[in-house]
């Protein structure tokens, strides 16, 4: 698998143009050939499509600027944009509800509306202007609930002959085939759960696989490998021409995990090698090592990107080498400056040199330490102090990575609550010294 993608989900904590362009070098290094950049919110949309930006988004000049330090490390971009499932933070502007599958529920597109496909047309359009000679195009369709749940899909589906998974296909041909006819060279690929229970003749008979590339992904240590390799098959006779991989480095063990367990990412690459190595080699495209910052638009933020550094950097590696090794766990540990690297607890003893070790210090010290020495409240005011001091240390290391609302809101889920427990039993401990004098 020559092809090795890093997945950034810029829907949660986007770090800021500068630390990215301290990142792609160390990710070169490392085994990325290439990226696959999310962009959802974070992405400069203009005209009718300008409501979708978030006040944090990047601007037109630091795309390009990312895209420029991108082709500078060779590394290939392939973007990232949903246009089925997942797509709430389109679908929750009310200038875009009325093309939502079920009324009260942003989460997925209405695929009988010719509006809707004009919706996702604009989009790939103006994300494919400010990029040059791609490759591919992900445009998402995963995770497509409700699918069929909507009123006009209801009728649709008494029909004879109709069924969700028809539904399901029609609308991911419409939009492949859109962008097959305005970008000829470009070939979309699918995430592919919403493909894998529907049989071979209902794949075949469809057109997709003639249009697109489906992207496997499983996160887990025990992905069944065996299915996983007749899946794979599977989708060949269907017509697919290539199929994707799909495993995660960060933000798959948990909704609102703040650090990364290495250990349970470095088992699902060689899980995934397992299926590689059984599988026909002219068949896979590459692998997408994920990284997700949010399960969905409204969820909270999961491991930042700085806190996985060393995951990623053991899942490139071991995926790049074929396996695991001392020497490749040695290289890791050379490579971030991080002797006696932990693989399977979270408390590798030494700081690291790479962009945003000191931010994976200062996080391991607040999820650690700081709910437990609140609940234990051995000291007062100064245990107050002590803990203001990490945190604020930890706001500055964040600020030449992450915008203030990416910061506020780590804190608000991971640090406030104690504090603020805290300070409420010293003030009641005040009080009550108080009255007794």
């Amino acid at each position: 698998m020559w092809r090795r993608l890093v997945h950034l989900d810029l829907k949660g904590a986007a770090p800021r143009p500068q630390y990215l362009e301290q990142l792609l070098p160390l990710l070169r290094t490392l085994g990325a050939t290439g990226l696959l950049l999310e962009y959802e919110d974070t992405f400069p949309y203009t005209g009718p499509l300008e409501v979708l930006q978030a006040p944090h988004a990047y601007s037109p000049e630091e795309l390009q600027a990312l895209l420029s330090w991108a082709r500078a490390q060779d590394l290939d971009v392939v973007p990232l944009v949903q246009s089925f499932g997942h797509m709430e933070f389109v679908l929750k502007h009310r200038e875009f509800a009325h093309l939502r599958e079920v009324k009260e529920l942003p989460n997925a597109l209405n695929p009988h509306k010719e509006e809707s496909l004009a919706l996702v047309k604009a989009m790939i359009d103006q994300v494919m202007a400010l990029h040059e000679n791609l490759q591919w195009f992900h445009i998402g369709c995963d995770e497509v609930f409700y699918l069929g749940e909507g009123e006009e899909s209801k009728q649709w589906l008494q029909q004879q002959n109709n069924t969700p998974e028809k539904l399901c296909l029609s609308h991911i041909k419409a939009v492949a085939t859109c962008l097959a006819w305005s970008y000829p060279t470009v070939t979309p690929i699918v995430w592919d759960d919403m493909l894998r229970g529907m049989s071979e003749e209902t794949l075949a008979e469809s057109g997709v696989p003639q249009l697109v590339q489906p992207m496997i992904w499983d996160y887990g240590t025990d992905i069944n490998i065996e299915g996983k390799v007749q899946l794979i098959e599977k989708y060949r006779r269907c017509g697919f021409s290539k199929v994707w991989l799909a495993s995660a480095f960060k933000g798959a063990t948990g909704i609102n995990q703040s650090l990364t367990l290495i250990g349970h990412h470095l088992r699902n690459q060689l899980e995934w090698l397992q299926v590689a190595r059984r599988s026909p080699a002219d068949v896979l495209e590459g692998i997408a090592l994920t990284g997700w910052q949010r399960y969905d638009h409204f969820a909270v933020l999961c491991e930042l990107l700085p806190v996985a550094i060393p995951s990623l950097a053991v899942c490139l590696q071991t995926i790049k080498n074929g396996g695991f090794s001392e020497k490749i766990r040695e290289n890791v540990e050379n490579i971030l400056g991080m002797p006696n690297l932990e693989i399977d607890t979270f408390m590798s003893p030494s700081l690291g040199t790479f962009p945003g070790s000191n931010i994976l210090t200062l996080v391991t010290q607040i999820s650690f330490h700081l709910k437990s020495s609140v609940d234990d409240l051995l000291e007062r005011n100064r245990l107050f102090s002590k803990w203001n001091a990490v945190v604020q240390d930890l706001q500055v290391a964040m600020e030449p990575v992450f915008h203030r609302c990416a910061i506020e809101e780590w804190m608000e889920e991971n640090v406030h609550p104690s504090l603020q427990k805290l300070q409420e039993v010293l003030d009641d401990l005040d009080e009550a010294i108080r009255a007794q004098n």
